[in-house]
């Protein structure tokens, strides 16, 4: 029987440190699992630029047809480009092999069920982990087969072109850090698509990521783009994470945007045409951004955190659009799928049609001070968390138990929620002033931390 640490099975995804927590006999018993779990009869398999992939897509391809699936093999591919060929080819399993913005040892599966939906819609990744270690696995009356290799990049990129309105980037400057991840995979084409001014930064597919870790929210892995944006005049910069579902922008003064503002300001540019429709932003972002889609006639809706949940709130709630602090951005029109992509085009769309400076768009938005999100080891997490609603629940105007506990106040609030895989509280808070966001971030790491 394999021995699969279940430590590589996260709250959305499965990832783990190649060879020794995920490897070939991993790959291909988690992908048994998942044509067991999703009774499926076609997949879709995708890959991006990590070495390993030569020895472990075979292995999961061989999985899945010994379970009687049917392959197709879309090869090299983006997470995005992935979840558009799952819709595209229709698939009703899709196992995408990445390990996202990790470190280069990593590797592991986004999974979905059928039009890319979350698998966690359908089955939870500790089943998984049962399945995979007890390898119970019957033997198909027929197995399946490689259907053969699709290349749908080009009719991805007119699909994302379509989806987003936005067909030209003629009259702006774009500097482009694709962090030898997926992105430099899609973005040469979709650039060259629309005639545009692009200073690409490792644009190479490289997965041993030689000159930084594709993380964009390590502030470290944005110096560069923030010099070349500033020294070549640009008016937008653009990094993407290594399977370029995630992106994070850098404004023409060099300075690097949060996430939940750019999620206001897409909202604006979505609204304006798309009057009245419901927007889900997650709960550690600032107030202002609930603020600003009232601003534009829409209806804010406050989600958790975690594209598998959001995804299906987005479904629930029919909400057209929804932002992430963590600068992950979902679309309705794209199969209620996160794209970093289409949250680039939004973006150049909202300056053509503005004319404005990004700078004069984000800055008016960022009104309040926001901590971040910040980690402190816990001993008893629910207990620390009942602590914590005693002592400020009684002086709040609202406790809302969405995804741990947010207490808001009339001038601040702050969301304390426990981490899915470790002994973790994450604090976020946000106050008018400076002053008053250190005192309250403070006070309240005092009592977690005690």
């Amino acid at each position: 029987m394999p021995n699969i640490t279940p430590e590589i099975f996260k709250a959305y995804d499965i990832r783990g440190t190649y060879p020794d927590q995920f490897n070939e006999e991993a790959a291909y018993n988690i992908a048994r699992a998942f044509a067991k779990a999703l009774k499926g009869k076609t997949a879709v398999v995708g890959h991006d630029m990590r070495e390993s992939w030569k020895t472990l897509i075979p292995s999961v391809i061989k999985g899945l047809n010994d379970s009687g699936v049917d392959v197709w093999d879309i090869g090299l591919a983006s997470t995005p480009l992935f979840y558009y060929s799952v819709n595209a080819l229709g698939g009703d399993i899709g196992l995408q092999l990445t390990a996202s913005h990790n470190p280069a040892k990593y590797n592991g599966f986004k999974p979905t069920g059928p039009q890319a939906i979350p698998s966690i819609s359908f089955v939870s990744n500790q089943e998984i982990c049962r399945l995979a270690n007890e390898a119970q696995f019957e033997t198909p009356e027929k197995p399946g087969q490689v259907l053969g290799q699709r290349d749908l990049l080009d009719d991805y990129i007119e699909a994302v072109i379509q989806a987003a309105g936005v067909d030209d980037f003629s009259g702006l400057k774009l500097v482009i850090d694709t962090g030898n991840g997926m992105g430099g995979y899609v973005v040469p084409k979709l650039t060259e698509r629309l005639r545009a001014d692009v200073v690409p930064l490792y644009w190479d597919l490289d997965g041993t990521f030689p000159n930084h870790e594709a993380n964009p929210l390590d502030e470290s892995t944005m110096e560069d783009l923030k010099k070349k944006v500033v020294e070549v005049g640009a008016d937008l910069g653009v990094a993407y994470d290594g399977d370029a579902d995630r992106v994070r922008f850098v404004d023409e003064k060099g300075e690097s945007i949060p996430g939940d503002m750019i999620t206001a300001l897409l909202a604006r540019q979505i609204l304006r045409h798309h009057p009245g429709e419901k927007i889900l932003y997650d709960l550690r972002s600032s107030r202002a951004v609930r603020e600003e889609i009232e601003k534009a006639g829409g209806e804010p809706v406050m989600c958790r955190v975690g594209h598998g949940l959001i995804k299906r709130q987005m479904r629930e709630e029919g909400g057209i659009f929804a932002g992430e602090l963590s600068c992950h951005y979902y679309f309705r029109n794209f199969y209620i799928t996160d794209n970093g992509d289409l949250a680039m085009l939004h973006l150049v769309g909202l300056l053509k049609e503005t004319g404005g400076r990004l700078s004069e768009l984000w800055r008016p938005i960022k009104r309040y001070f926001h901590s971040g999100e910040i980690n402190s080891e816990v001993e008893d997490v629910p207990g620390k968390l009942k602590e914590l609603e005693d002592l400020y629940g009684p002086k709040g105007k609202s406790v809302l138990h969405l995804d741990g506990l947010t207490v808001e106040f009339e001038d601040w609030w702050f969301n304390v929620r426990p981490s899915n895989t470790e002994p973790l509280l994450r604090l976020t808070l946000e106050a008018p002033t400076e002053e008053q966001m250190a005192a309250h971030r403070d006070e309240l790491l005092k009592v977690i931390r005690s």
